[in-house]
């Protein structure tokens, strides 16, 4: 688990959302970390201590006065390798601003030395006052890390403004980068990822693709935004949500996913080509919609451009490239060429045949291909298969 071993604190103040609080406990714990969460006697009347016992698995503490409990203050301040805030309400920003102490969860922020990450929330108005714009500044100059707030629907009715809390996975997100970031080796690198399908239109509304989600591409997307890297995700058409922190391009054909890698190439130290592009392109594409009642239709077919070869001589010297390489039974042999051919310094390869690798599914069973030889996994999730090449790409560099 790529928290495995990390110390989270959880600091909870008394708003409406206070209950989001609760999914983002479960997710750092999920991803291994261990979550102390500290209530404020506020926060207590909106989710009860035992609802983050029950997630985190650990003790949860909410006032300074519990027996034998004298010091927890500095022992959690001390222990904690990252504080979360959420929601950060305007009554807890203005007391951190000012360095009050008079709770557990306010005295511990003056006496951690962890990274802190606020996530704001409130009323509207209540952000956009000078007095919480204020108190913002301070703790953001004290190098205190803010997320949100959003727009969208409070507690009150619809806004056009901020002052909800991020979403919880956002605030995940950035908690991990906070985290993660410091010890890698693309942290402050560019990294671009390709991801989902190409269509290739045989007249205005039928296309040539492939059933590919784009799944794998934007977990990669995701570890190395957690990574503390820069990301740019050119994706193909699909349905999925775009990892936070990452800047998305979106592309139809596999000329424009061409277009869009070379137009990138110039500052990026990683190159990950997981997407399917289609592989064929029709020699003359009709025009307008063939009616279905003007008989068989034939279509002469022709490659279309391959994307890493065109790019051998664009690619970022000292930099890291890597291509997938989706085959039908045991294809060792073309990844190799592949990798030869492509002047890849990595080939991921896995099966199209394999009910729990490829396309549409969650999990992936990869083998690793590189000049010093092979490496294959188990089946596991494409976000694991992503940290795991991750891991390799950070040797390389």
């Amino acid at each position: 688990m790529r928290l495995a071993g990390r110390r989270v604190l959880l600091g909870v103040s008394g708003g409406i959302a206070s209950y989001k609080a609760c999914t983002i406990a479960r997710r750092l714990t999920e991803a291994g970390a261990a979550v102390d969460a500290v209530l404020t006697a506020s926060a207590s009347e909106f989710v009860r201590p035992v609802t983050f016992e029950a997630l985190t698995g650990r003790p949860v503490l909410a006032s300074l006065w519990e027996r034998d409990r004298a010091l927890s203050h500095v022992h959690l301040a001390h222990d904690a390798e990252l504080v979360v805030l959420a929601p950060a309400t305007a009554h807890l920003l203005a007391r951190a601003a000012l360095g009050l102490a008079d709770d557990l969860l306010s005295a511990i922020l003056l006496a951690t030395r962890a990274p802190v990450l606020m996530a704001p929330a409130m009323n509207d108005d209540m952000f956009a006052h000078p007095a919480t714009q204020a108190n913002v500044t301070a703790l953001e100059r004290r190098g205190w890390v803010r997320v949100g707030p959003a727009v969208g629907p409070l507690a009150e009715g619809p806004s056009d403004r901020p002052g909800r809390m991020a979403e919880p996975e956002e605030i995940v997100a950035y908690a991990e980068r906070l985290l993660l970031a410091p010890a890698s080796a693309v942290n402050g690198r560019c990294v671009v990822v390709t991801a989902g399908p190409t269509r290739e239109y045989l007249d205005a509304v039928r296309v040539v693709t492939n059933p590919s989600s784009g799944r794998m591409g934007y977990a990669i997307a995701a570890a190395a935004f957690a990574r503390g890297a820069r990301v740019v995700l050119v994706s193909g058409p699909t349905t999925l949500p775009t990892p936070w922190g990452v800047e998305r391009r979106n592309v139809t054909t596999t000329a424009e996913m061409r277009e869009a890698v070379e137009a990138t190439l110039p500052g990026t130290d990683v190159l990950v080509m997981a997407a399917a592009p289609a592989d064929f392109q029709p020699t003359r594409p009709g025009e307008g919609k063939r009616p279905r009642g003007d008989g068989q239709l034939t279509v002469e077919l022709q490659p279309t451009a391959d994307i890493l070869e065109s790019t051998v001589g664009a690619r970022r010297r000292g930099g890291v490239t890597v291509g997938f390489a989706l085959e039908h039974g045991d294809g060792l042999d073309r990844a190799r060429d592949k990798l030869r051919r492509k002047r890849l310094d990595l080939v991921v390869l896995n099966r199209a045949d394999d009910p729990e690798g490829g396309f549409q599914v969650e999990t992936n069973r990869v083998t690793f291909v590189t000049a010093d030889g092979v490496r294959a996994f188990d089946v596991l999730s494409k976000r694991d298969v992503a940290e795991r090449l991750l891991d390799e790409i950070e040797q390389r560099l």
